[in-house]
């Protein structure tokens, strides 16, 4: 990969969609709020994940899910009021994040040929990790960013016993946005659906069809945002970096 086409120098404008998957609850969090709306500096959490998409030229258009009851206030106090002029769809999401991913999908279109799924609990994501993945699932068909783990890994059973201690130089904690053919995407979902499969991030579904899946390295900052300790570390590093990318 040049370092040219790597910045998305010579590719077209708006060449992938992203599918921003924000159709949890967030209990995790704790209190009354769905965590992608608490306020994260000056915008909701869910505004900043969104942000770095609106900015990205290789990214012509968003597909939001999120829970059905939230569609209008979502399309009026965070679509509108942030103008995010390339969110195309807000569309429900499912039971679980399978399902809505599979929602967002639904309303992608053949001209979308590359498609990124990303949480919307990621706020920091770089612009160049966007544009890596995007290049990667272009040459390969499938594209996921991770970090290798530094700490010593262990398996253990069901009582709390360790069983084995793994290679963690084997080992990466994968990220978001994950990026795919559209094609290769709709085929592992086709596969999941038919086999009653449900795994945890799209990456899973793809490695199903012996699709191989190539990992892209992550950003330390492109943390997911689950609890109320992540959210203050999220405010110290608005504060300390401000826009850091």
């Amino acid at each position: 990969m040049s370092q040219k086409a790597f910045h998305g120098a010579e590719a077209k404008t708006g060449d992938a969609a992203v599918i921003i998957a924000a159709g949890g609850s967030g209990s995790r969090m704790g209190g009354d709020r769905a965590k992608q709306y608490l306020q994260l500096g000056d915008a909701p959490l869910l505004v900043h994940a969104l942000r770095r998409f609106e900015d990205c030229p290789r990214v012509g258009k968003i597909v939001l899910v999120v829970p059905e009851k939230d569609i209008p206030s979502v399309t009026e106090e965070i679509v509108k009021k942030f103008r995010l002029g390339k969110v195309s769809s807000v569309v429900p999401g499912g039971a679980q994040r399978q399902d809505s991913v599979r929602n967002g999908l639904s309303v992608t279109e053949g001209s979308d040929e590359i498609v990124l799924v990303h949480d919307g609990a990621r706020p920091f994501v770089p612009l160049s990790l966007i544009e890596a993945v995007i290049e990667a699932a272009r040459e390969t068909g499938a594209a996921c960013p991770g970090i290798p783990l530094r700490d010593t890994v262990k398996a253990v059973d069901g009582q709390g016993r360790v069983r084995e201690t793994l290679d963690r130089s084997r080992i990466w904690a994968v990220q978001t946005p994950q990026g795919f053919r559209r094609e290769v995407l709709l085929n592992a979902f086709r596969k999941a659906e038919g086999d009653g499969f449900h795994g945890t991030d799209e990456s899973s579904l793809v490695e199903r069809t012996g699709h191989p899946v190539r990992i892209v390295p992550g950003a330390w900052e492109n943390m997911k945002i689950t609890t109320r300790e992540d959210l203050l570390l999220g405010e110290y590093i608005l504060k300390r970096w401000g826009e850091i990318w």
